[in-house]
């Protein structure tokens, strides 16, 4: 499935769609979730339909035994050598952003 060719909402209702189908696996109805992980029936059905919070969420993947789920959800990247080397043991607390140089022959737009 292609996510990047999805809306934010489609993408979220796919992620429910899932979570209901690993409910589902393990023959458990939407309320004994929602009382395993302290929801309301109706937070949880939201949670199905892809409105959620992400606390929400992560507590029916760790209640599913999923949360490894997380990890390949976003996973853990770090700086490369080089880039650590250049900032010498510190950690990076900002982004400089993208510095695009004007080329002179471009007429000014002010």
């Amino acid at each position: 499935m292609g996510f990047e060719t999805m809306t934010d909402q489609a993408i979220a209702a796919e992620i429910g769609r899932r979570i209901e189908q690993m409910r589902l696996e393990r023959n458990l109805t939407q309320q004994q979730l929602a009382d395993a992980v302290g929801l309301s029936r109706v937070s949880y059905g939201k949670l199905e339909s892809g409105q959620a919070k992400l606390t929400n969420v992560i507590a029916v993947l760790r209640a599913l035994d999923q949360l490894a789920l997380v990890e390949n959800f976003i996973p853990e990247t770090t700086f490369s050598p080089i880039e650590q080397l250049k900032m010498k043991g510190r950690q990076r607390k900002r982004a400089s952003g993208s510095r695009i140089e004007k080329h002179k022959d471009e007429p000014l737009d002010w």
